[in-house]
């Protein structure tokens, strides 16, 4: 059965003589909970500890866009959960310690009602649509014993909210039949095993009552839509974050001062000439706590000051991958794009209010996108590279829209075994993309091999850099957009960064080494890079570092004259991420290198994570932060200039509005 605004009216229209008949209509047309408000929570989780069972939902969604729960359980792979994922609504179960599978339907339409009923037997998983077979999944087993709260529209703490309303919620302690599952969704009662039934008749402002066991019954929580903040904060402060596997003698793989982490995101920064100021983003902390504030302020070139910098986002996490980038519209707004670290979490879209300003922002948009790369396409509004997490791993994805609000469909561009990581640049109309992928069966800590693929009409084509055209998704190691077999060589690839010469031709900046861990058992690592002559790929080392996610970036001076800005000299934590920042030339199109500069000397923590800003200005061309590589510690904000004789700090406490970042170099 499927409900319809329209058709409801019109019957409602036709039965205007009968109060009766009217009655009903208007009844379709009320909600039940309507999640943009509030969701619920059954905190007695363990009363659902089940041996067999079923849940049932009738919803209508506003979007489709992915993760949007109906009826869950536990976090994600954990109990048993009703909702909505990629290729459809899904009734997933864990039906062993650590292992979960789930029977999938074809989503709904947009707008109507859509009755879903899952119902698990202890053998096989079997899910419903209106009444009708849908799937099914072998799983023997029994949902392991837990006080994990039910949840009805979010995860208890609100990530994955439905876009939409919900109502008739009801669970049963047996597996309902074939025969039962289609009288459900035709709005029969069936009594036998209920043990929970809301509906609207039960709503009121702060519970949802449970009309078949009122000790059941549902506490209403706010969304906790997040509120755009935009206050100003007193000083810059960045996150510290940390990510295993640990080596024995040095520590994590990556840590440190991670405000611009990582090299899968960008832009950090853009110089805009009408404003002449540089605008950028970090993930910034509160002073007594460990949690990601999305920042944005920018650099006067006119003044030399900063403003305070403003709080946009509070993402209540500590991941460092959930760091926002930042793009400058062509009207002048300021955007926001804040990633999210897989499906846990919801990424944002905000835009600030008014042009060229960063006191006000307003929210365009609760999505999900991981590891961002976003470009402006003149006339054509954004484009976006991007991860989506989906099977077990993470598969890559473009999103356009023509003004920020509406996006297109996110599109696959590739998928080969267990996903990649991807990192893009753009010359004119043409975006390219350079990526590695992740061998099936390794885990996500090995990435290899060299990808590059381009586009110059917006994602609607793409092709090797030779010209040929690529056949979307890519899904095999071996295609037309390889640039090096690293996995022949027994070696890891971790992708920096993508320029253009003169002539549109790209050149990537790779580091590769033999292992994830920090630690000298995985030398020699080596900044590497991969240009395009017009006819075959040149590849050629540039010089060593001491750890995998030493982050550098390329600036093109001329065709054959290119600089590096990495952190290539030990730093007081060596072997860990980041060191002494140093600027690199090569005036042969990197066939030699020489260090002109170091930029950073004799200090405290690690340097990293040097970025580029979108048509950088020579007074604000590198942007930067440090930290301790091994232990949590404060972390500060760096800048230098193009000549690379200057770098300031930006500072940490403000009295003022405006401040002068301090000159340290």
């Amino acid at each position: 059965m499927t409900w319809n605004s329209n058709v409801a009216l019109r019957f409602a229209a036709l039965c205007v003589a009968a109060v009766g008949c009217l009655s009903i209509a208007v009844a379709q047309e009320k909600t039940g909970l309507d999640v943009k408000d509030k969701y619920a929570v059954v905190e007695n989780g363990a009363a659902f500890n089940l041996e067999r069972f079923s849940v049932s939902a009738h919803v209508r969604l506003r979007g489709l866009e992915p993760p949007q729960i109906f009826v869950t359980r536990g976090e994600r792979g954990r109990l048993f959960t009703l909702y909505l994922f990629r290729e459809g609504v899904r009734m997933l179960v864990e039906y062993e310690s650590g292992k979960y599978t789930q029977a999938v339907a074809e989503p709904p339409s947009v707008g109507q009602w859509t009755h879903y009923l899952g119902t698990y037997d202890g053998r096989e998983i079997r899910i419903y649509a209106n009444g009708k077979p849908a799937g099914q999944a072998s799983a023997p087993g029994r949902m392991p014993q837990s006080d994990t709260p039910l949840c009805i529209g979010a995860l208890e703490t609100g990530e994955s909210a439905m876009n939409g309303e919900i109502d008739k919620v009801r669970i049963w302690n047996r597996a309902l039949s074939e025969n039962e599952a289609a009288q459900i969704a035709a709005d029969a009662d069936v009594a036998d095993g209920l043990i929970a039934r809301f509906t609207r008749q039960g709503l009121n402002d702060a519970t949802w009552k449970n009309l078949a066991d009122e000790k059941l019954s549902a506490k209403l929580i706010n969304t906790g839509e997040v509120k755009m903040i935009a206050t100003q904060d007193d000083g810059y402060r960045c996150l510290w974050y940390t990510m295993g596997p640990n080596d024995p003698d040095y520590g994590p793989k990556y840590s440190g001062g991670l405000g611009t982490y990582c090299a899968k995101h960008y832009p950090f920064a853009v110089f805009s000439r009408q404003a002449n100021k540089t605008f950028f983003c970090y993930g910034g902390t509160r002073r007594d706590k460990r949690e990601l504030l999305e920042m944005v302020s920018y650099y006067d070139h006119a003044t030399g000051k900063v403003p305070r910098p403003t709080i946009v986002l509070n993402k209540h996490t500590d991941d460092a991958h959930d760091n926002p980038v930042i793009q400058v519209d062509e009207q002048g707004h300021i955007w926001l794009f804040s990633a999210s670290h897989g499906t846990s979490r919801p990424s944002y879209i905000s835009r600030s209010v008014k042009p060229y300003d960063i006191k006000e922002f307003e929210m365009v948009r609760q999505t999900n996108f991981s590891y961002p790369h976003l470009w402006v396409m003149p006339g054509r509004g954004f484009f976006m590279v991007h991860t989506l997490y989906e099977n077990g791993g993470r598969s890559m994805f473009q999103s356009s829209s023509s003004d920020g609000r509406q996006w297109n469909e996110p599109i696959r561009l590739s998928r080969i075994e267990a996903g990649h990581y991807q990192i893009t640049g753009q010359s004119g109309s043409k975006i390219g993309v350079a990526f590695n992928f992740h061998p099936a069966g390794k885990g996500l800590d090995w990435r290899t091999n060299l990808y590059y693929m381009e586009s110059d009409d917006v994602g609607k084509t793409w092709r090797a850099v030779d010209g040929q055209t690529i056949t979307l998704p890519l899904d095999n190691k071996d295609n037309l957009a390889l640039v090096r077999n690293y996995q022949s060589m027994g070696l890891l690839v971790y992708l920096k960064d993508v320029i253009f010469d003169s002539q549109g031709r790209p050149i990537i900046l790779i580091v590769t080494g033999k292992g994830p861990t920090s630690g000298p058992q995985n030398d020699p690592r080596m900044f590497t890079t991969a240009r395009w002559t017009g006819s075959a790929w040149e590849i050629r080392d540039a010089m060593p570092t001491d750890n995998n996610y030493d982050m550098g970036s390329l600036y093109l001076d001329s065709d054959t004259r290119w600089t590096l800005i990495a952190p290539t000299i030990p730093g007081p934590q060596p072997y860990n991420t980041g060191g002494e920042m140093a600027m690199w030339v090569t005036e042969d199109s990197g066939g030699k290198w020489t260090m002109t500069r170091q930029l950073t000397k004799d200090s405290k923590f690690n340097h990293t994570y040097a970025r580029r800003p979108v048509n950088a200005h020579p007074d604000f061309y590198a942007f930067w932060a440090d930290g301790h590589a091994r232990q949590e510690s404060e972390c500060r904000l760096y800048f230098c200039n193009k000549a690379g004789d200057k770098v300031w700090r930006l500072p940490e406490k403000m009295e003022g509005e405006f401040a002068e970042p301090e000159l340290v170099k």
